[in-house]
């Protein structure tokens, strides 16, 4: 019998609202990072800081779900699938980047209105971006196992 088998209709149950929330918590995520972006060229320092501040709020409360709660729910035993736990393992490195990424850009926007950096947020929007993008193939991969 295969291990999907033997997983319980209240643990896969559980792992697809895991799963269902981080896509809708990623949604508006990327939702307000475009809406950020488009505020180029930051002229209005107060409109802009007031996006950051929801945005970076939102955006740690998304990778902590990814972080804290896709992971932590597969580490700490409730996962025992082989494949998924393997899979779980290889890219923890490489999502553990995209959280500190994360981090580093909350530090320095979350509610910094007397010391907005507009002359890096452009570019820091960039980088993020980036470390967004590896995020989501990341969890994608994770997700794909964890729901089978």
């Amino acid at each position: 019998m295969s291990a999907v088998m033997h997983q319980s209709p209240e643990r896969r149950k559980y792992n697809q609202h895991l799963v269902s929330e981080l896509q809708e918590e990623r949604k508006q995520v990327w939702s307000l990072y475009c809406k950020v972006a488009e505020l180029k060229p930051f002229s209005n320092i107060s409109q802009t800081q007031e996006l950051l501040t929801k945005f970076s709020q939102l955006l740690i409360d998304y990778a902590s779900l990814g972080h804290f709660g896709i992971f932590e729910y597969l580490i700490s035993g409730n996962e025992r699938r082989e494949a998924v736990l393997s899979v779980a393992e290889r890219i923890y490195p490489e999502f553990s980047k995209t959280t500190e990424a994360v981090i580093s850009f909350n530090d320095n926007y979350d509610s910094n209105i007397n010391s907005l950096a507009i002359d890096t947020l452009e570019f820091d929007l960039s980088a993020l971006g980036e470390h967004l993008a590896k995020r989501i193939d990341l969890e994608d991969r994770l997700c794909s196992l964890v729901l089978k």
